[in-house]
């Protein structure tokens, strides 16, 4: 079991940056493939973005290929979301994900969630 906590949401505005984390409670976080996530009112779960157990492959949503960076620290056991240019569709509930499988861009392929954080980019 894998526990997984968001923080770094806010209020933002237009153009504006945030930076995500997700801190797993597992030393074995490093194994796993880390996904992230976004629910807007209204709408389905949709993929963000997702990285590979070492870092070295990364995987984007075309909606914010060029404006999102995933990484991850395994030493501190969390995984980041920098978010630039953020633009008001951008507001939606954040959420990361783990999963063993390699390059997973579906919700369904994800084992372990966590609770989300809000992120809202104002006009």
């Amino acid at each position: 079991q894998v526990q997984l906590v968001e923080s770094g949401g806010g209020l933002v505005q237009a153009g504006g940056s945030l930076r995500l984390s997700c801190a797993a409670s597992k030393r074995t976080f490093s194994t796993y493939t880390i996904g992230w996530f976004r629910q807007a009112p209204g709408k389905e779960r949709e993929f963000v973005a997702t990285i590979s157990w070492s870092g070295g492959s990364t995987y984007y949503a075309d909606s914010v290929k060029g404006r999102f960076t995933i990484s991850r620290d395994n030493a501190k056991n969390t995984v980041y979301l920098q978010m630039n240019s953020l633009k008001p569709e951008d507001t939606a509930v954040y959420y990361c994900a783990a999963t063993w499988r390699v390059r997973a861009a579906s919700e369904r392929e994800y084992d372990y969630w966590g609770q989300g954080t809000q992120v809202t980019v104002s006009s």
